[in-house]
């Protein structure tokens, strides 16, 4: 990093009483800490302040919220305004979630990738699932394991590519204060799509801040990146109903971010995975269908020799992918029984295309 570069961490938070203590101290035991942290106290009600206040650390200080209506997207866009007309352009902003917890190395090497490179417009990282309270019930444990196991396979992908990512996500993700201050100069000049009415950084209209401005970052000429050395554990949803909602929100929210962006040399990537997700639904929806045909015509359950190829490259793509979490984990994958929990992705896909075809009501 530059001498004398600051480092402003970031860290927006609604009603998050819970993990928000946890995520503090992360920042805190950082081997190069933060000069400072802002929790950007968005409309909360329960002990979020309280909790905050008790640490009583001179480099931690809250800023809450003032009539805002657009969620994380807003409350940033606030922070933000005041934040960013006293940094310099190598000054560092990083934006964390308020559910995760950074390894302690995260901001030292996030800075170190950063400044590296000045291609690079933003570093994230990769991410594990915070292990659960030791009262939780067995299907919220497993739930939780479900999503781990997602979670190690991202992070394989994106370590077998050096780092390349889709997304720089929310749960961490470090900016040059002069990125952040191009990005709302275009969103003013209309280059870019608008933040706000004030040329916010993120903007407030859409489902998924964090992926469009990853798309911003990138149309602006720069690129994203989420070191293999930069991790943390982020909070994982505890029921299906929250994992339902979770789930359509980023997968509707990066379909319009595309159809936002139009087809660009940045967007084309993202518009071929749209391809095969879409492909993927399709595919399942014929695989479900042929067993309800064959139960229906024979009495009895047929797979056809496409679909047990099928099945087999899908056995050995769970138990390869899963590398990261030893070999009984991938001997269990091998067993489907993950099975369920990929329908069910599936079918969060489905709704947000069908949501986003009919331009029903957003739900954030």
């Amino acid at each position: 990093m530059p001498n004398g570069s600051r480092i402003v961490a970031l860290v927006p938070a609604h009603n998050e009483e819970a993990l928000i203590v946890a995520a503090i101290r992360g920042l805190l035991k950082q081997t190069v800490p933060p000069n400072e942290i802002v929790v950007v106290a968005d409309n909360c009600t329960d002990g979020t302040v309280a909790a905050i206040g008790a640490l009583h650390h001179p480099k931690v200080v809250v800023m809450e919220t003032s009539g805002n209506q657009h969620k994380k997207a807003g409350a940033l866009n606030q922070a933000l305004a005041v934040l960013l007309p006293g940094l310099q352009d190598d000054d560092v902003i990083l934006v964390q979630d308020a559910d995760s917890i950074l390894n302690d190395d995260f901001v030292q090497n996030a800075a170190r990738h950063l400044f590296a490179d000045k291609g690079l417009g933003a570093v994230g990282g990769t991410f594990r699932a915070v292990p659960c309270v030791k009262d939780a019930s067995p299907m919220t444990r497993f739930l939780v394991h479900l999503q781990d196991n997602e979670y190690a396979r991202y992070a394989r992908d994106v370590r077998r590519l050096q780092g390349k990512c889709l997304v720089v996500t929310g749960t961490a993700a470090m900016f040059r204060a002069g990125t952040l201050r191009r990005i709302s100069a275009a969103r003013i000049q209309g280059t870019l799509p608008p933040g706000d009415s004030n040329g916010g950084v993120y903007d407030t209209t859409v489902l998924t801040e964090d992926n469009e401005l990853s798309f911003a970052v990138m149309t602006m000429g720069m690129r994203i990146s989420a070191p293999k050395d930069c991790l943390l554990i982020t909070d994982a949803m505890t029921t299906w109903s929250q994992l339902w909602a979770q789930r359509l929100r980023w997968k509707r929210g990066a379909v319009e971010n595309c159809v936002q962006y139009g087809f660009t040399r940045v967007t084309a990537p993202y518009w071929w995975r749209q391809a095969l997700s879409i492909a993927g639904v399709l595919v399942t929806a014929a695989y479900i269908g042929s067993l309800i045909w064959s139960l229906a015509f024979t009495g009895a359950i047929v797979v056809l020799p496409f679909w047990l190829a099928v099945t087999g490259i899908f056995v050995v793509e769970r138990a390869v992918t899963l590398k990261d979490k030893g070999l009984w984990r991938r001997v269990l994958a091998a067993t489907m029984y993950e099975l369920p929990y990929d329908l069910f992705l599936q079918a969060t896909h489905a709704r947000a295309y069908l949501d986003s075809v009919l331009k029903t009501k957003k739900v954030w």
